[in-house]
């Protein structure tokens, strides 16, 4: 099967109205990203050639879609599927060459709110289509209650063939099909386009439906033949919010059970929020309550505890988080620990051996190999090298009310308990912060540097401020 013979339409114009959400329906998350999103990623599995429709929020769809090389058309009026499928048509024929290079000679057709859709499935669809020369492919589905989807009606039982698509509202007595049409298709690109004008609109909703696509392509002796899909959950869209929480939940569960047959332990998955493009090295240990998000990246051997949230962060082996640690957009170098509390945001790269503990903070922060801020300190816009030790309730202060600045620590550093660096700064390898400093100029290699009012002691100042009371 040559994957070149194939285009892809993806429909994501549609309101989504029963969601009561302002939203497009195609941008709503599941596992961690917009389920069109997701639809695009398996259609890349089998085609380079795609287009999406577009119509409600088109700007908002358009910027979700720009980064992920899809062409799109649009549907300003949403008058259906078929309607849809009559702007595919019209985009190909003004661009003539087709969506990429050449036509497609077949068009495969998505629903945008099917995120669980598997590339292996559409795969088998194409090479049915093939295999059966159709006109028109219909992948199907057998749920346990088919009430409100329309049923696909075979020519036989038993039968590839079919003979047409009824909805819900029309079903008559005796057509007791439980097989649901998915809303995916393969179609010849040719027989496609040469009826789609010929999609009547006389319904309640006033609408052209690509179902009725099958009838037509029937009467005109054209092949017309249905495959039934592994699993119904895959091959079903989310009309409502709690429809969605249940693909999520299947997708995440479905993320969770990839990573334990990869070696992950799992403690009570169920509890546990992974997305599903999250990757996670054999060893590690995930305990129950854990957030694993986005694009993140975890090496092997690692142990994250409960309450810990990790969105688009990279660990490397062997590191524990401890609990409720906040990573974003963070770099964890092998064998670190962190937390508990540990806040790491975005820009923050953590080098190898280093620790950060109690509620310590770190932005746009390269801390060394062996490096640790064990307590309540916040280092923001700084390079550290290795080796240093920054004490309890240190901070660099990046920023003077109009621009950030950076601090640079050399290796072998002592920062002491609660000193203050102002930036910009620089402190040579191997010097010594005396605690409770302000620093606000360089200090030089192993040097000691204080900034601290003298201290005064009065002896018997108490006694006799409490006699003076009594």
């Amino acid at each position: 099967m040559d994957a070149n013979e194939f285009g892809v339409v993806i429909l994501a114009a549609g309101k989504g109205t029963r969601l009561k959400s302002k939203r497009p329906k195609v941008l709503h998350e599941i596992g961690g990203r917009a389920m069109l999103l997701h639809v695009i990623a398996a259609a890349k599995t089998v085609s380079d050639e795609i287009v999406c429709v577009i119509g409600h929020e088109a700007e908002k769809v358009e910027a979700a879609i720009a980064p992920y090389d899809v062409s799109w058309t649009l549907q300003e009026q949403q008058l259906g599927t078929g309607h849809a499928l009559q702007q595919v048509k019209r985009h190909y024929e003004a661009f003539g060459e087709g969506f990429g290079t050449k036509a497609p000679k077949h068009l495969m057709v998505l629903s945008g709110d099917v995120p669980l859709i598997q590339p292996e499935t559409l795969r088998r669809l194409m090479a049915f289509h093939l295999e059966q020369q159709a006109a028109m492919t219909i992948l199907t589905a057998v749920p346990e209650n088919p009430f409100g989807y329309g049923r696909v009606m075979r020519a036989e039982p038993g039968s590839a063939a079919v003979r047409a698509i009824v909805e819900q509202k029309d079903l008559k007595a005796g057509e007791e099909s439980k097989e649901i049409n998915s809303g995916i298709y393969c179609f010849e690109t040719e027989a496609l386009f040469a009826n789609l004008d010929r999609l009547k609109n006389e319904n309640k909703s006033g609408e052209y439906y690509l179902t009725d696509m099958a009838a037509l392509l029937v009467a005109e002796g054209k092949r017309v033949v249905a495959v039934e899909g592994d699993s119904v959950d895959e091959v079903l869209g989310a009309n409502t919010i709690a429809e969605m929480m249940h693909l999520d939940a299947a997708m995440r569960m479905a993320a969770a059970k990839r990573l334990m047959g990869q070696g992950v332990t799992i403690f009570r998955p169920e509890t546990c929020v992974i997305d599903a493009q999250v990757e996670v090295g054999a060893d590690t240990v995930i305990e129950p309550f854990v957030q694993l998000l986005g694009a993140t990246r975890v090496g092997p051997e690692c142990r994250i505890r409960s309450y810990s949230v990790v969105q688009d962060s990279v660990l490397g082996a062997a590191v524990l988080v401890r609990n409720g640690c906040i990573l974003q957009a963070a770099t964890v170098g092998d064998g670190a620990l962190l937390g508990p509390y540990a806040h790491l945001r975005p820009g923050s790269e953590i080098g190898e051996g280093a620790h950060l503990g109690n509620f310590v903070e770190t932005k746009k922060v390269k801390m060394g190999k062996g490096s640790k801020a064990n307590h309540l300190s916040y280092l923001g816009d700084a390079v550290i090298g290795e080796g240093v030790n920054v004490g309890a309730g240190a901070i660099t202060c990046n920023y003077d009310g109009v621009h950030k600045h950076q601090t640079t620590i050399g290796d072998g550093v002592f920062v002491g308990s609660d000193s203050t660096l102002v930036a910009p700064l620089t402190v040579g390898d191997g010097a010594y912060i005396a605690a409770g400093s302000c620093i606000t100029d360089d200090v030089p290699a192993d040097a000691l540097a204080l900034g601290r009012s003298r201290q005064v002691t009065k002896p018997g100042w108490v006694s006799k401020k409490r006699g003076i009371r009594e």
